[in-house]
């Protein structure tokens, strides 16, 4: 731990406020990757490219081009724009390129407002000499996948000065033009010559600056709506810039917000909000809901990920609620809901021409998953739960309860949610299958036995919430003993045909303990399994040990890592206390938000280097939605609950962060807000609210086994408390009312103690690196602590300690002047991860 990381809360606070002033700094920037994923989206449009600008365009549910690119026409040359893309610049509402040749530059903005069915393209020329912008593309005007358009056609319109895409029943339109473009030449194709490219030039600029205007619009009722529109964005584009930067802002300012003292960590949190919100698109034909992702369609017409997925965004939908989103989530179910088959099964996957075509019928994709109906529970409960808002689950209480009879549909003997003829659970294809029931789908089902019976709480059935409540406890015990393996001590993967246990330790196990399903031996003795190396890399989590016989680094569903899957394994490990191995799976995620398409997070890597698949969706929204909820539910250990008029705080502080701040904690009418300072031997934490109502607050902060709690007050005045310890910490627990004044909590102790270990993504390429934090234990007198860490032989490696003046002497590794224990890990012939044993001893207390 450098000293750069410890952070005086003086000087935390002063930047804080000044930040909270100003907004947080959104504006990302780095030197052109021509690889690299470039999404800029609204709500009803969206451009898909890369960073050297080539990009395709899409108002929903059409294509309108692919193949975008610029060329710069000067000195008797003709120069192509993706040859001198030098830099990108991004914002939530647009990204700009900065193109740059001998004697001229030009900055390229590509801007979809949030709720147009448009974009903008602004050129910033600067020159010294005669300079003229070409834009060329492929005209691809096309409905999205799986509906078609039949004969389409295009040509030039004079009087807008624009390309006109057309089909022959006159209903679907598009226009590309500028209020400065000449010298158009269309694609064309006769007996003899044909050109797929179609081009227009934007003027000359003599000498100096000039913006020239690039427009994209279209429509699904006519041309007459796409020339409006087309005519507003040409008109109005810098007032629906100010606009779309105002809604992220707002977004942003309205939700849950951080100040971390690790500033890369708080940045990755605001972009994750950003990420996930630009999820939401409003389908003319469908509604508005969540889609799952986005990734250039090339050829084809279908855009990544960019349809409606219910797992997708009932998933989303917990980081939403999370972050006080409440808003979206409702959206989100109001439109799955929409679509529940009649029986009660959930939908899995909604195109956005599925109006158009017979896709309910006719396609096997809508109902494909088994998993999203017991997620259809859990996420209703949770935003009923966290909003307060009683009457939608009483208005949604017949689908609420068609899923639960149709999650009955699919019980197993024993009473567990199978897929075996039910549908996919996680795992869709690959070695790992055939199973009967996974246990990553038998646990959604018992958890959604507890969820339902919140509901009838909700809606004033006592004895259906009795009822559920009981069979939840029979279901949850029966669970563990069912998937857990005393021969491998670890719970399998799933159960096969015969009911017998495929022992295959899997990351999915983390999603039962994500709910605090697992019995806390058996969580404890998996967690440890999966912190080693052979299942954490650098980068996330692979579903299975890279040491399984069907273990493969690019399989898809049987050892590749998903971000998706590190968020779950980092909630879980933080669920059970095993805050090391949670921490370094939070920054794994979040770290993405700057490697990959900036700003946003990919939807899967390679199992064995640090690499996306070159099918991923860089853009996936459940992979930001795994940021918020580790940082939230997990490490702050957050959760609103309107009908208690209670907020729990519960967090794992890294021990070298000395101060930390959360605000906008929604709460039904109530707004609240922390801030946390910490020192040797002292918490504090201010409280602060706003609106009207009860509200109170259960604060429980972990602390080491080996603290002592002195004394507990609040605004001066003794606060009575209990202690709550487990195998890996103890948590002080504290309940009192939230005034409308300042409300000061001191929290006096002696011999508090940790370390910390702050991970990094290695370089585009390469095998892990980091350290690995498998487990620690600590004697029964407290003073001696033996931690098992794994790494690569041969690395050095350190980690920071809160309190080191505690330490007596340390055996297999060295406490440094700074306070620090540095490991140097042993060298073995053709060995890659090695374990390594470290022991603490303490002094006196």
């Amino acid at each position: 731990m450098s000293a750069s990381r410890l952070l005086f809360f003086g000087a935390v606070l002063a930047q804080s406020t000044a930040a909270q002033q100003a907004g947080p700094n959104l504006e990302l920037s780095r030197p052109v990757r021509a690889w690299e994923f470039l999404p800029v989206v609204g709500q009803r449009a969206g451009l898909f490219g890369n960073e050297t600008g080539r990009f395709e365009a899409w108002v929903y549910p059409l294509k309108i081009f692919r193949a975008f690119h610029l060329t710069f026409h000067i000195g008797g040359r003709a120069l192509p724009a993706e040859s001198l893309a030098r830099t990108l610049t991004i914002h939530p509402e647009s990204a700009t390129l900065l193109y740059a040749g001998d004697s001229f530059r030009v900055k390229e903005t590509l801007l979809v407002p949030v709720r147009e069915p448009g974009a903008v393209i602004l050129l910033e020329v600067e020159t010294v000499e005669p300079l003229e912008v070409e834009a060329g593309f492929v005209g691809d005007f096309a409905l999205e996948w799986p509906a078609g358009l039949g004969a389409t056609f295009e040509n030039w319109d004079t009087q807008l000065r624009a390309v006109a895409f057309g089909e022959e029943t006159r209903k679907f339109a598009a226009l590309v033009g500028s209020p400065t473009a000449e010298d158009a030449h269309l694609a064309y194709e006769t007996n003899y010559s044909s050109a797929d490219e179609t081009s227009f030039r934007l003027g000359v600029t003599q000498k100096g600056r000039e913006t020239k205007v690039l427009v994209i619009a279209a429509s699904v009722t006519g041309r007459e709506e796409a020339q409006k529109t087309y005519e507003h964005l040409s008109s109005s584009y810098e007032q629906l810039k100010r606009e779309s930067a105002e809604y992220y802002s707002n977004y942003l300012a309205d939700t849950v917000n951080l100040e971390l003292p690790d500033k890369t960590l708080q940045q990755a949190y605001d972009w994750s909000r950003i990420s996930q919100i630009q999820g939401l698109v409003a389908n003319p034909y469908l509604g508005t809901g969540l889609v799952a992702g986005y990734r250039t369609s090339g050829v084809s017409q279908r855009p990544g990920f960019a349809w409606f997925f219910g797992r997708d965004s009932l998933w989303t939908s917990l980081a939403l609620n999370a972050a006080g989103d409440y808003s979206t989530t409702r959206t989100a179910l109001e439109f799955i809901s929409k679509y529940q088959r009649e029986d009660g099964k959930i939908p899995h996957e909604i195109a956005q021409s599925a109006s158009l075509v017979s896709w309910f019928k006719d396609f096997p994709y809508p109902y494909v998953s088994a998993d999203a109906t017991p997620l259809f529970i859990i996420a209703m409960n949770d935003y009923v739960t966290q909003s307060g808002d009683a009457a939608f689950a009483r208005e949604k209480w017949d689908n609420i309860w068609r899923a639960y009879q149709f999650l009955r549909s699919t019980y197993d003997e024993r009473g567990f949610a199978q897929n075996a003829g039910i549908g996919h659970g996680w795992v869709e294809g690959g070695p790992l299958l055939p199973v009967k029931a996974e246990f990553y789908q038998s646990g959604l089902g018992v958890e959604a036995l507890r969820a339902l019976s919140g509901l009838a709480g909700f809606v004033g059935k006592d004895d259906v919430k009795k009822e559920l409540a009981d069979e939840f406890k029979r279901q949850q015990d029966a669970l563990d003993v069912a998937f857990w393996s005393p021969k491998t001590n670890s719970y399998a993967f799933a159960l096969d045909r015969n009911n017998q246990l495929v022992e295959e330790p899997s990351v999915l196990s983390t999603v039962p303990m994500w709910f605090g399903l697992a019995n806390e031996a058996h969580a404890e003795a998996m967690i440890t399994r999966l912190a080693d190396a052979d299942h954490e890399t650098d980068w996330g989590m692979r579903i299975i040990s890279s040491h399984a016989s069907r273990y493969d680094g690019s399989g898809y569903h049987y050892g590749a890592v998903w971000p998706l899957f590190t968020g779950w394994a980092s909630v879980g490990e933080y669920r059970y206390h095993r805050e090391l191995p949670a921490y370094s799976n939070l920054r794994a995620n979040a770290l993405l938000a700057f490697d990959d398409s900036l700003g946003h997070f990919t939807e899967v890597l390679s199992g064995d280097y640090y690499q996306e698949f070159s099918t991923s969706s860089p853009h996936q929204i459940w992979s930001a939605a795994m940021v918020i909820s580790p940082l939230l539910r997990g490490l702050f250990g957050l959760q609103a609950d309107a009908q208690s008029h209670q907020i729990t705080l519960s967090p794992h502080v890294p021990a070298d962060w000395t101060s930390f701040a959360v605000r906008n904690v929604h709460m039904g009418a109530v707004r609240v807000g922390f801030q946390y300072r910490k020192t040797s031997d002292t918490i504090t934490l201010e409280t602060t609210r706003n609106g009207t109502g009860d509200c109170w607050v259960e604060f429980s902060p972990a602390l080491s086994l080996r603290a002592k709690v002195v004394s507990v007050e609040m605004n001066g005045r003794s606060l009575p408390f209990r202690i709550q310890p487990n195998e890996e910490d103890q948590h002080l627990v504290l309940r009192f009312a939230v005034s409308g004044g300042p409300n000061s909590l001191v929290i006096r102790l002696k011999n508090d103690f940790g370390f910390a270990f702050a991970n990094e993504l290695p370089s585009l390429g390469s095998t892990s690196r980091s350290l690995r934090v498998i487990s620690n234990s600590w004697n029964s007198v407290r003073n001696q602590l033996t931690v098992e860490v794994s790494g690569l032989a041969g690395m050095e490696y350190e980690l920071g300690v809160w309190n080191p003046g505690q330490i007596s002497s340390v055996e297999g590794a060295v406490l440094t002047k700074q306070g620090n224990i540095r490991i140097v890990m042993p060298v073995e012939m053709g060995a890659d991860y090695l374990h390594h044993t470290i022991v603490i001893h303490f002094g006196k207390s």
